[in-house]
């Protein structure tokens, strides 16, 4: 089967994006391509950077969220690959402004292991650097293995850190800020199809048509569990349920939460469950105190969805609302 993809050359195409996302908004950011990352295009006023990175392939994350009110760096590794220690000291010494660095990690073996190594080299270079590991996947939650996938809590990370960050927070106030988001989040996600790696024709996974995927990542795995296809309303109230029992959700609570759609679902789709999700939270007393839906952390053209949920209060309710300006994000 030919391959009906909008890329030139599959080794070519993340750098070619970079290049476009610069292109795109010359006012927000700066491609640096030997090694390759992405910087603010005006450098912030001195404050504690935040950095963070992975693989390419789920896109905006994290270089559409360079900008004020966000990240000063993220570091692109190839697709579903990590950036190297090189790559990722590079971007720290080019972000860091003199009051340190905090660098975000999603929990993935080869981002923790570069991502660390790359705080060891910067350290040498003179930069204070700590590190905040988020790992917000209930699918991946065991005592064997890795533990938690990093996944679309990070979005909340970033956002609300880079909050404070800009309102000179210490490196230290923030990495106890991180800590605190990171474990009041979790996270749930379902595939309606898998997703294709660019270049190749057959997906990483097949689904029958009456069968959904539940328990994915954001690397075309597998989930943990296949199950039955289901209206929407049924789907969104299988992720919330343990996502909920999880962060031990009562009735009178509020919450942060992202409907992130994983690359080839639909808008309306996703609009949909999240009113879904409203009316679940609300019938167990949960208020959503605010929302973010759209594709913010994709698994390239993987149909399906994510559901975040972050317990939220006054401080984080505040710092969520502050501005922001990125290319994929803005208020």
């Amino acid at each position: 089967m030919a391959v009906r993809q909008l890329v030139n050359d599959p080794d070519d195409l993340v750098a070619e994006a970079l290049r476009g996302l610069e292109q795109a908004h010359p006012d927000l950011v700066r491609y640096h391509a030997d090694p390759a990352y992405v910087v603010r295009a005006e450098a912030a006023r001195p404050k504690v950077a935040l950095v963070s990175g992975g693989g390419s392939g789920h896109e905006p994350l994290h270089t559409g969220f360079v900008g004020p009110g966000m990240l000063d760096a993220a570091v692109p590794g190839a697709v579903f690959a990590s950036p190297t220690a090189f790559q990722v000291r590079a971007a720290v010494v080019a972000a860091d402004h003199g009051r340190g660095v905090l660098l975000i990690i999603k929990n993935y073996t080869g981002d923790v292991l570069n991502f660390t190594i790359a705080a060891e080299l910067a350290a040498e270079d003179g930069v204070e650097v700590r590190t905040v590991l988020v790992d917000d996947d209930l699918a991946t939650d065991r005592t064997e293995g890795p533990g938690r996938r990093g996944t679309a809590a990070v979005v909340a990370v970033e956002k609300i850190c880079g909050a404070a960050a800009e309102r000179g927070a210490s490196l230290d106030e923030l990495a106890t800020l991180a800590e605190r988001v990171t474990s009041s989040a979790r996270t749930l996600a379902l595939a309606l199809s898998s997703c294709t790696h660019p270049g190749e024709s057959r997906p990483s996974f097949e689904l029958a048509d009456d069968e959904i995927e539940f328990g994915v990542g954001i690397h075309g795995e597998h989930g943990i569990e296949r199950r039955p296809f289901a209206p929407a309303r049924k789907l969104v109230a299988d992720l919330a349920d343990p996502v909920v029992a999880a962060l031990g959700l009562t009735a009178g609570e509020q919450v942060i939460a992202i409907v992130n759609g994983l690359g080839a679902t639909h808008g309306l789709e996703l609009s949909a469950a999240h009113q879904d999700l409203r009316a679940h939270l609300a019938g167990l007393g949960i208020e959503v105190a605010r929302s973010l839906v759209g594709s913010y952390v994709t698994a390239l053209d993987m149909r399906g969805c994510s559901i975040t949920l972050l317990r939220a209060d006054a401080e984080l309710l505040e710092l969520w609302d502050a501005p922001v300006r990125t290319p994929a994000l803005t208020w």
